[in-house]
This record gives structure tokens, sequence and C-alpha cells, in this order.
């Protein structure tokens, strides 16, 4: 038996702009499953994307957080900042490895690396 990544869930307050948010940053479908309460992104490659309201979304740092790799470190970045995301870092591994850190439209972080 083993275990498949399906969906990666946020907790959010409001799942259908955050939904509409990631679909863009992705490029993926979106699936109001329960219009205001869960919306799911399925992206072209990777797990679905999930969206659910709570009434008190997690303070503090991400537990968990989404890394992407893009070609384009940069463009990707620009990109993203263009539709509402945050830059908040940037960290490296010496000259090998860097990455730039990213908050979504309600704070959830999310890492870009790559050339």
């Amino acid at each position: 038996m083993s275990l498949d990544t399906a969906m990666i869930t946020f907790d959010c307050t409001d799942p259908d702009g955050l939904a509409d948010w990631w679909a863009k940053a992705v490029e993926g479908e979106l699936n109001a499953v329960a219009p205001g309460e869960f919306v799911m992104v399925a992206p072209p490659a990777g797990p679905a994307l999930g969206f659910q309201r709570v009434p008190d979304p997690t303070p503090g740092k991400n537990k968990v957080h989404l890394d992407f790799h893009a070609a384009d470190k940069e463009a990707e970045v620009a990109r993203l900042v263009g539709l509402g995301a945050r830059e908040t870092g940037r960290h490296s591994f010496g000259e090998e490895f860097s990455w730039v850190v990213l908050a979504d439209p309600e704070g959830n972080a999310f890492c870009v690396a790559g050339g």
C-alpha cells in the first residue's frame, strides 16, 4: 500500500477569491465544489489545491508550504507579484540554489526556485 498526494488544502476566509487567484497562478481549472465553502483548483500537473472556508485562519508562519520551480525564476516572480502576490524574502545555498519566498493574497507562504 502507498499514498499518493491528491490535494493540498488551504484554510482561508474567502475560498472563492483565493482559489481564483491560485487558478491564475498555476494556470489551473476551478471547481466550485461548494461555492463559498470549498473550491478546488486542478493544475496542469501535480496535486489539486483545495480552499476551505474557516472562521478563524491559523495565525503565524505556515507549517507546510508549496515549492515551485520555474525556468525563469525572476519572470515568474514578477508575474505572480503582478497577480497580487507579495515578495517576503530571498534565500540561497551558495550560488547553486536560490529561491524567492512569496505570500498569496491571504498571506500563505510559497516559494519559487529556478534559473
